[in-house]
C-alpha cells in the first residue's frame, strides 16, 4: 500500500507544469470603451478619465439619461477630471487636484459638479456634501456623436473650452488657468535676478511679454538683453515690437542691424527678417 501511494505521488509530481496551472481568466471588452484625454493649457495639465457609451439607436436625453438627475457623465466609473494647478471653471475658483465629474442634465441648462471623491462607481454613492464646486452650463445643438466624448475644441495659454458631446448635444465649459499673469510674475522675478552677463533671460521674458500683448514690458526687457549682447534674435524681436507700436522706421533699422549679424547658417532666419523689413517698408 505504501509503495502504491509513493508511486502515485511520484506520478503527480511528474505531471507537466502546464497541466497543474489554472487557465487564465477570461477577458472581455467593455461595452463602453475606456478613454483618457490630457491637455496642457499654458502650464496646467488637465486630464479626463472616462468611459464612452454609445447611442445604439436609443433616446439619450430624457430617456437613457434622465433630466434633472445626477449622472456619472459617461458609463461605468464616474468620469474623473484632474488639474495640476488651481483653475477656474466658468469663472469660479477650483483648487488643483482630482475630482469626479457628475452632471445634472436639463433641457435648457446643465449643472456641472466637481466632487471631491474622485474615484467612485457611477453616481450611486455620490454625496452632495463632498462637492467642491457646482456651475451651470448651457447645452448646444451639435453634430451627431455615436460615442460620448469629452474634448478640448479651443485652447490658449490662459483658457480651454472643454466640451461634453453625445448624440446631438454639446455642453461646453471654460477652464481658466491664469497662465499669463503667473508667467509674467515669474519672468519679472527671473529678469530681476539675472546675472549681469545674462542676455538670454530678459530676451526670453521679452518674447513672452510681446506674445502676451505686454509691449511696454517687452520693450523694457529686450532693451536689457540688447545692452548685454546684440544678437539676430533680440534685434529682430526689438524690430517686431517697434513695428507693432507703429515705429516702422525704428523697426527697419533694428531689422537691418539684425541682418548684419547673419552668418552662413542663418540664411532661413535672415530671409524671414528681410521679408518683415520689406513689409514694413510698404
Amino acid at each position: 500500500m505504501r509503495k502504491l501511494i509513493a508511486i502515485c505521488l511520484f506520478l503527480i509530481a511528474s505531471l507537466p507544469l502546464a497541466a497543474q496551472t489554472p487557465p487564465p481568466a477570461l477577458k472581455l471588452p467593455r461595452l463602453s470603451q475606456h478613454m483618457v484625454a490630457t491637455q496642457t493649457v499654458g502650464l496646467t495639465d488637465i486630464t479626463v478619465d472616462y468611459s464612452r457609451p454609445a447611442v445604439k439607436g436609443r433616446t439619450i436625453w430624457g430617456g437613457l439619461v434622465p433630466y434633472d438627475k445626477v449622472w456619472r457623465t459617461g458609463a461605468n466609473e464616474a468620469t474623473q477630471i484632474s488639474f495640476s494647478d488651481d483653475v477656474t471653471i466658468n469663472g469660479q475658483p477650483l483648487p488643483k487636484g482630482a475630482y469626479s465629474l457628475h452632471t445634472i442634465p436639463g433641457k435648457d441648462s446643465w449643472t456641472l459638479i466637481f466632487n471631491k471623491t474622485a474615484k467612485q462607481w457611477g453616481s450611486f454613492n455620490y454625496k452632495e456634501a463632498d462637492d467642491a464646486l457646482r456651475v451651470t452650463a448651457k447645452p448646444e445643438k451639435s453634430m451627431f456623436h455615436e460615442l460620448m466624448s469629452i474634448d478640448f475644441p479651443q485652447v490658449t495659454n490662459d483658457n480651454a473650452t472643454v466640451a461634453i458631446r453625445w448624440e446631438n448635444i454639446s455642453v461646453p465649459f471654460t477652464v481658466g488657468t491664469n497662465t499669463n499673469t503667473k508667467v509674467m510674475a515669474d519672468a519679472n522675478a527671473a529678469v530681476a535676478g539675472a546675472a549681469a552677463t545674462d542676455f538670454q533671460t530678459p530676451y526670453r521674458a521679452a518674447g513672452f511679454a510681446f506674445d502676451a500683448g505686454h509691449s511696454d514690458q517687452a520693450t523694457k526687457w529686450v532693451d536689457q538683453s540688447l545692452k548685454v549682447k546684440q544678437t539676430m534674435s533680440n534685434l529682430y524681436l526689438k524690430a517686431r515690437i517697434q513695428a507693432k507700436n507703429g515705429d516702422k522706421a525704428g523697426a527697419i533699422a533694428s531689422g537691418e542691424a539684425a541682418l548684419k549679424l547673419a552668418g552662413p547658417k542663418d540664411k532661413e532666419f535672415a530671409g524671414e527678417i528681410q521679408s518683415s523689413i520689406n513689409d514694413w517698408k510698404k
